[in-house]
């Protein structure tokens, strides 16, 4: 006697099978049928709890092909038995510190240029720089750095960290920091246009930053190219609010905020 498969749906209506992904803390997806885009904040027996941009919180059937991640379909899971308890993390990826209180800033000072930059920087390493007294401000334009290391007077104890937009060779900016010579000074920058661009593309779900002629304002051209409303700061929000971790950012800009704290909180040396 022939033995005959119990499912009998013809082979072209069945569908393809899609990976099965536990729906672990921090892991954002969108829902296949409302288009709800969120981070996991919590998954129990049957369902999962997604955190939008704003805050808001929905929950969600575990169902087959029920969620999409970068674009693709899969089906949530949820994650097996925890082992043993590991250190938690900070956004940088540093080893949490409970209970740790703010230490006493430093004389050293670390001046960020841009605002959105700024804004990057306290979301993925101001837990770090608090604990080690580590203060970043402002830099509105590169063109005021020699004026701001002249009223800073760093020295041994006091050292001060710069961190520059579009630090290319042959740049304005390149000759700029080149005519900063004091030893108790380090300007560093990235090699992006504007620090969007330091958001790696896969925290928007967007395959590629677009590419903008020049002449044109860049972000306008971006807001443009991607179909979002003109409004700059607006756009600006949301790509902040993508950002989760130091896994969200480019590795060229990783390192050199790594490298400016290192700068400034590293011992005088005898």
């Amino acid at each position: 006697m022939r033995a005959y498969d119990p499912d009998l749906t013809p082979p072209w209506k069945k569908q393809a099978a899609v990976p099965e992904v536990p729906a672990e803390p921090d892991l954002v997806v969108e829902e296949a049928g409302t288009g709800f885009c969120g981070a996991v904040v919590r998954c129990e027996a049957g369902t999962v709890t997604l955190e939008d941009r704003f805050g808001k919180h929905r929950v969600f059937p575990l169902v087959p092909r029920g969620f999409l991640l970068e674009g693709r379909p899969v089906t949530l899971v949820r994650p097996a038995a925890a082992g043993p308890v590991r250190p938690a993390r900070t956004a940088s990826g540093s080893v949490a510190v409970p209970g740790a209180r703010a230490r006493v800033a430093r004389a050293g000072r670390i001046y960020v240029e841009g605002r959105h930059d700024a804004e990057l920087v306290e979301r993925v390493w101001g837990d770090d720089l608090r604990i080690e007294g580590v203060v970043v401000e402002y830099l509105e334009g590169v063109d005021d750095l020699p004026a701001i290391v002249r009223d800073f007077r760093p020295g041994p104890d006091a050292r001060l960290g710069v961190l520059v937009d579009h630090l290319v060779p042959g740049s304005k900016e390149a000759r700029i920091a080149a005519s900063v010579t004091d030893p108790h000074v380090l300007v560093v920058g990235h090699p992006y246009v504007d620090v969007w661009q330091a958001v790696k593309p896969s925290a928007l779900g967007i395959p590629a930053w677009p590419a903008v002629p020049r002449g044109q304002d860049w972000k306008s051209g971006v807001c443009r190219a991607l179909g979002w409303p003109g409004n700059t700061g607006a756009a600006w929000r949301h790509i902040l609010g993508r950002v989760r971790s130091y896994k969200d950012l480019e590795p060229e800009l990783l390192g050199r905020v790594e490298e400016l704290i290192d700068w400034v909180t590293a011992p005088p040396r005898g």
